[in-house]
């Protein structure tokens, strides 16, 4: 499929979405309110059939953070990019660990790195770092390590 035929089922899915076509994939943003029937139509609609969710992250830009979501289909091989901008003092969005089951150690290791609450995730908690990090999130810029020295 080319990205204009990608570009006009996701416009179908969500109008409010705008695309970036400077990278090597379709870029799509979202609004955060706007990710969970989004990623629906995505992961279920015959035509776009997006089954994988094969990269999720997200990038501390210091005034806010942007989730990132790399999606391909295995039917029809085409990959997309899917990013949304979230508020740096209380970064929350919708999990999407009910519509991909690989969701839940990717936002589970944002969440402890950066601090992204995932709303209605099933078991939110920490999968890397020890007891006793939560809430330090040291891949953001305004970390700081006092033993290691460390400041971003």
């Amino acid at each position: 499929m080319l990205n204009e035929e990608l570009k006009a089922s996701i416009s179908n899915i969500d109008e409010t979405v705008s695309f970036d076509e400077t990278g090597e994939w379709l870029t799509v943003m979202v609004n955060p309110g706007g990710l969970n029937s989004l990623a629906k139509g995505l992961r279920y609609d015959e035509a776009l059939f997006f089954d994988y969710l094969f990269c999720l992250t997200c990038i501390d830009w210091k005034t806010n953070l942007t989730m990132v979501y790399h999606f391909s289909s295995t039917r029809h091989r085409h990959n997309i990019v899917v990013k949304s901008v979230l508020d740096i003092k209380d970064p929350q969005i919708e999990t999407l660990t009910h519509i991909w089951r690989t969701a839940e150690f990717h936002e589970r290791e944002v969440y402890e790195m950066f601090g992204v609450h995932f709303l209605n995730h099933p078991d939110l908690r920490l999968l890397i770092l020890p007891d006793g990090w939560e809430g330090k999130n040291p891949m953001r810029k305004d970390f700081e390590d006092p033993i290691n020295m460390i400041k971003l």
